[in-house]
């Protein structure tokens, strides 16, 4: 049974759609790695209650950080609700289980695609634009798709 609904969150519908473009595209990567020179930048919430980070980082990165998937990370398994990898820090490798609702930005340089997603918190929406007003990478400018141009104006 499904709770009742009093309003459509058209926001949220599309937010949900849109994120199971990045589970598909880690699915590619964990079933036959990143294909030619396509690479991600996933912007994660480090302080998202199912983020699972090592202390180090989380003191290093309390509330977001960049991850790059490109070259150098193993172990790349997708579940239904996260991610997880393991990716070098200091030399040394280090797990990281990702909710993809922590997920703030996924970028793939190399296809000049980007996703930019609100987090909510409280049911309050929060624009990745309030926190990094512009994103580069590989010095141009990834077209990014964001969901202010479909809110609803109040």
């Amino acid at each position: 049974m499904t709770d009742f609904v009093s309003e459509i969150n058209y926001d949220k519908l599309i937010e949900k759609s849109l994120k199971q473009v990045v589970v598909e595209a880690l699915k590619i990567a964990q079933n036959q790695g990143l294909p030619g020179e396509n690479h991600f930048y996933i912007t994660f919430k480090t302080n998202h209650p199912l983020t699972i980070i090592p202390q180090d980082l989380s003191i290093q990165y309390p509330e977001s950080m960049t991850i790059v998937l490109q070259h150098q990370y193993s172990n790349l398994m997708v579940t239904p609700d996260s991610f997880s990898v393991e990716l070098s820090f200091g030399g040394k490798l280090q797990l990281l289980v990702v909710p993809f609702d922590a997920i703030t930005y996924f970028a793939d340089p190399y296809a000049k695609f980007g996703l930019s997603f609100s987090f909510y918190e409280n049911g309050d929406a929060h624009s990745l634009e309030d926190i990094e007003p512009e994103r580069k990478v590989s010095g141009e400018t990834a077209q990014i798709i964001s969901f202010d141009s479909f809110r609803k104006k109040q």
